[in-house]
């Protein structure tokens, strides 16, 4: 029985590898034990941790690591086996650049550079469905739709719809000594995540060509887009853009050059940043130069949430057309405005502006002259003080202000019933790097985008660029941070500050996002004292990079979700309350959906799928 006593003692060791993982020789296994070894209570690990650990087995983790040590710029010359080995998120190579002669219907095209589509076409009708839709990381360019045509309709349906982290480039669609026909492009990057688009020339140079824009970038969310030429020199052209980056959420647009320099032709823009939270517009050039014709603007950054906004000119230099304005800046809760250069120079125009929403600080170079007519000029104090404009301060923030996004702590009682709001993780799914590589891999912009082949002026690099910044910014006052670029410096910080007796915890999945919920049994976690917690969030990286800091005076908390009807359990939620606001920001969301201010109430929110939040263990 003696000679049996080390396979004794070594039983339980292989079964602890046994329920780790099914391979104790993986690197997810190896940082299973390094766990344990810092957090030695022995909780369970949650899954929604586990399942992030890197895929890397441990000779594929042996291999990279000595390209990494060597010189990790040689990890670029293995990227496409080391993203797909190790989970992570890079950008697709493009194919090569393809001409397509016309098609009667072409439904879908994917990560592609698209040099030509459809020249010289006589008669007819050229269509093009589906470009680059529902894609991660996709860099795209189209170069040229359809130059040179006669009397021909060019329809263009979706490009690069529900994309996250979208890089798009149109450089031409259309027009080009286009004769006759029509262009109709429906939408553009509608619904994106993170997208850095451009559009480059819509219809230019065309002859009685007519040119129809229905939706670009609408419902896009936090990156930035441009738009250089539309209908510019054109003769007797029909233009008509219906919708441009509305109800968006923190984008930058710039529009340059609208119907610039046209002759005998209509143009009209129905919208311009409609609903927009802290959008940053720039507009500039709108019917420069034209020469008769109609110009019509009917709305521009209507119901929008502050921001900063730019209006260079609008029709200047313009001879014998009619150009009217009917609302700008009909904003609740107005930001920052600078409007230069209304009819500047304009001869003979009969031109009129119906409403100006703004204070009158930067209305520059306004050509009051008998052909223009004024109508209305409301600054902000002027509007600010009725009760109707205080209900549509209040709406408009609240626009933007997901219900149930906060809520105050009284609401976490069995039997509420309460707005959830969407907690999806909307960036593409991605693995933590073993720390022997992600260490060494410098933590900069340059490095990270030479070694996964990043374009700096693509979507994925200013989002590095973004992430890289925030990680360097000094802690706020009493803060404790650290940007954890692999899980084991996630663990070793969240020990640092809270010790090694502590757990994780993230809401168990997303069911009974965008919908209202019923409460269940709630517990406060050790037994809802005030405590301090490690709250970490998701970065936009190759990589899983986490940024992680100290929250002081927090409850934390896990609820049952129900499903109103039913009754029935279909989620467990973690809920942090901040106890202390006081530093806060007076314009945070919190505040607008909740009152009254910093510093005199709690908030509360659900922690979001892949976000996390440390404490101590839970002992009651």
């Amino acid at each position: 029985m003696a000679s049996m006593a080390p396979l004794l003692l070594l039983l339980p060791l292989i079964f602890s590898a046994a329920l780790t993982s099914a391979n104790p020789f993986t690197e997810k296994a190896a940082l299973i034990r390094y766990w344990n070894r810092k957090i030695p209570n022995n909780l369970p690990h949650p899954d929604f941790l586990v399942s992030k650990l890197t895929p890397l087995s441990a000779a594929a983790a042996a291999t990279f690591y000595k390209l990494a040590s060597t010189d990790p710029t040689l990890l670029s010359s293995r990227l496409s086996s080391f993203c797909s080995a190790a989970g992570l998120l890079c950008p697709a190579d493009l194919n090569t650049s393809l001409s397509h002669s016309p098609q009667p219907d072409f439904k879908a095209y994917q990560n592609s550079n698209f040099t030509n589509y459809v020249t010289d076409v006589n008669g007819g009708v050229s269509s093009f469905k589906n470009y680059s839709d529902n894609l991660n990381v996709p860099v795209d360019t189209f170069r040229r739709y359809n130059p040179h045509s006669v009397f021909n309709t060019d329809k263009f349906t979706s490009y690069a719809r529900d994309g996250n982290v979208v890089t798009a480039n149109f450089t031409s669609y259309g027009g080009s000594s286009s004769v006759g026909g029509s262009e109709e492009f429906t939408a553009y990057d509608d619904s994106s995540n993170v997208p850095d688009l451009k559009f480059t020339n819509y219809a230019s140079d065309g002859n009685g060509h007519d040119g129809i824009f229905s939706q670009y970038s609408v419902n896009a969310n936090a990156g930035g887009q441009s738009f250089s030429s539309y209908a510019k020199h054109g003769n007797g052209e029909l233009s008509e853009f219906t919708s441009y980056a509305n109800d968006t959420n923190v984008v930058g647009n710039t529009f340059a050059h609208y119907g610039e320099e046209g002759n005998g032709g209509n143009s009209t823009f129905a919208s311009y940043g409609e609903n927009g939270n802290v959008p940053e517009n720039n507009f500039r050039a709108y019917g420069e130069l034209t020469n008769g014709g109609i110009d019509k603007f009917t709305s521009y950054r209507d119901q929008s949430n502050v921001g900063d906004n730019f209006f260079t000119s609008y029709e200047k230099t313009g001879n014998d057309g009619t150009a009217d304005f009917t609302n700008y800046g009909n904003s609740a809760n107005p930001g920052s405005d600078n409007f230069k250069g209304y009819a500047e120079g304009s001869f003979d125009d009969q031109i009129t502006f119906k409403e100006y929403f703004a204070d009158n600080t930067s209305f520059k170079s306004y050509a009051n002259t008998s052909s223009v007519d004024f109508k209305g000029y409301h600054n902000s104090s002027s509007l600010s003080s009725t009760p109707a404009a205080e209900q549509r301060k209040k709406a408009a923030a609240e626009r933007w202000v997901e219900p149930g996004k906060f809520f105050r702590e009284r609401s976490l009682r069995k039997g509420t019933v309460m707005p959830m709001p969407d907690i999806n993780d909307r960036t593409a799914p991605r693995s933590f790097l073993p720390r022997s590589i992600s260490g060494k891999i410098p933590f900069s912009a340059a490095a990270v985008d030479g070694i996964f082949r990043i374009l700096p002026d693509t979507a994925m690099g200013k989002a590095v660029e973004s992430t890289v910044a925030d990680c360097e910014r000094a802690p706020s006052r009493g803060e404790t941070k650290r940007c954890a670029a692999s899980a084991e410096d996630m663990i070793d910080f969240a020990v640092a500050v809270l010790g090694d007796d502590i757990q994780v915890r993230s809401t168990a999945s997303t069911k009974g996002s965008k919908g209202d919920i019923l409460i269940g049994d709630v517990r406060g976690v050790n037994g809802g004292k005030i405590t301090e917690s490690v709250s970490c969030h998701q970065s936009l990286f190759p990589y899983l990079v986490y940024y992680c800091h100290s929250v002081p005076r927090v409850r934390v908390y896990v609820a049952d979700i129900l499903a109103v009807d039913s009754k029935e359990k279909i989620n467990e939620g973690v809920a942090i309350c901040h106890l202390d606001t006081s530093d806060w920001s007076p314009t945070h969301g919190a505040f607008v959906a909740l009152g009254p201010g910093p510093g005199k109430i709690e908030v509360c929110h659900w922690i979001f799928e892949g976000d996390m939040t440390w404490t101590v263990a839970d002992r009651t």
